[in-house]
């Protein structure tokens, strides 16, 4: 099968797991503990119905948002996720250059393979950085001035990744920061020659805006776990995101917020917009899903700042639905990880093109011609 075989979530997704050995794709597939809340991530969109309208002239859609002061061709966007070039050698060069092309933001880790100069200066379009807070107060302010200097429009700080979760399938296949052959992984990384290929003879992989920092994750490998959990500064609090927010000085976002309590504070403490995430199920299993959590969030803070909701997003009629609540936009990683992982550029470009296909054609049969017209008349939840 390849990329033009790939029409939804469901077929990246296999793509990207023929061609990647398997401690990769388990650490792009995988989650927390037993994973309930990955997977009920995507199953609460489920539980809520569209009522559409007919009649309603739909020739032309405008699909078009504003999103933390950044004007977007579409009200998704790539959240920032780690260690891409691990998934294919192109990694966020792929991905920025697939969101440029379909006119939205993209986000770059802390924990990136390319740096924010060289993504900078290949695309001029709308970027976020996400800010992980070590315990390194030079590298904090060292990461804080390159994304400032490299001309990035948003700052989202993650504040949900406290300690490392507990992601058992990266403990039962051995997965670091750089891979480490075991004997129990390197059947699965023979058999991948061209990923093997790749990684061993094109440029060496790093972790740029670490180097010279830190040596864990670059030439010392580590699990994400124990990077989280040795690394980032467990005595972060909300004094310490103030003064984040007030040095950056400019659109600034906290990542991984889920209570009504915590979206007040943010406001308060001057930031823009907060994206209600539980990274993805990958921290605390049992905790509630983005989706189901988005109406109480909005009703409290949503006339005050963007409220993006990420996580579990796999079709167009999900955004429609998380929109029609009350968010901003949509975000997710896994939404094109798989796709970068199967094809590169063409498979993001895929992806991203896939969902905005969906997202128009939802509209349409939906009876809107502009996204602010999506309210909760339009839904329908089903009790559990």
């Amino acid at each position: 099968m390849g990329v033009r075989s790939c029409h939804n979530f469901g077929d990246f997704r296999a793509l990207a797991r023929h061609r990647l050995p398997m401690p990769i794709f388990h650490y792009i597939d995988g989650a927390a503990d037993d994973e309930i809340t990955y997977r009920r991530n995507t199953e609460s969109y489920e539980s809520c119905d569209l009522v559409p309208n007919v009649l309603a002239g739909v020739e032309h859609v405008d699909m078009s948002v504003e999103v933390m002061g950044q004007k977007l061709d579409m009200p998704v966007y790539c959240a920032p996720t780690a260690l891409q070039r691990l998934f294919h050698h192109a990694g966020e060069r792929a991905v920025a250059a697939a969101a440029q092309k379909h006119g939205t933001m993209f986000g770059v880790s802390s924990l990136g393979t390319v740096s924010v100069e060289e993504l900078a200066a290949m695309a001029p379009g709308p970027k976020m950085f996400q800010f992980y807070f070590h315990k390194d107060r030079a590298l904090n302010d060292a990461l804080l001035e390159r994304a400032r200097a490299a001309g990035f429009d948003v700052m989202a700080l993650t504040v949900d990744t406290i300690t490392g979760g507990n992601r058992e399938r990266d403990l039962r296949t051995g997965f670091t920061s750089p891979p480490r052959l075991t004997p129990g992984s390197l059947a699965s990384f023979a058999t991948h020659p061209m990923w093997a290929i790749n990684y061993l003879f094109r440029e060496r992989f790093d972790l740029p805006h670490l180097s010279g920092h830190v040596s864990a994750g670059t030439n010392l490998a580590t699990s994400i776990g124990d990077y989280f959990s040795t690394m980032l500064d467990q005595s972060m609090n909300w004094k310490d995101a103030e003064e984040l927010c007030r040095k950056w000085n400019g659109q600034f976002a906290l990542k991984g917020v889920m209570s009504v309590a915590d979206a007040r504070r943010a406001v308060d403490i001057g930031c823009t917009g907060i994206m209600v995430s539980n990274h993805g199920g990958r921290q605390l299993d049992g905790s509630r899903a983005p989706f189901d959590q988005l109406a109480e969030i909005v009703d409290a803070v949503g006339d005050r700042i963007d409220v993006i909701c990420e996580g579990g997003i796999q079709r167009g009629t999900h955004v429609l639905k998380a929109l029609s609540v009350g968010a901003k936009a949509c975000s997710g990683g896994r939404l094109y990880l798989y796709a970068l992982a199967a094809a590169g550029q063409a498979g993001v470009e895929r992806a991203l093109g896939n969902l905005r296909a969906e997202i128009e054609r939802g509209m349409k049969l939906m009876g809107v011609t502009r996204l602010d017209q999506l309210t909760r008349e339009n839904l329908r939840f089903r009790q559990h």
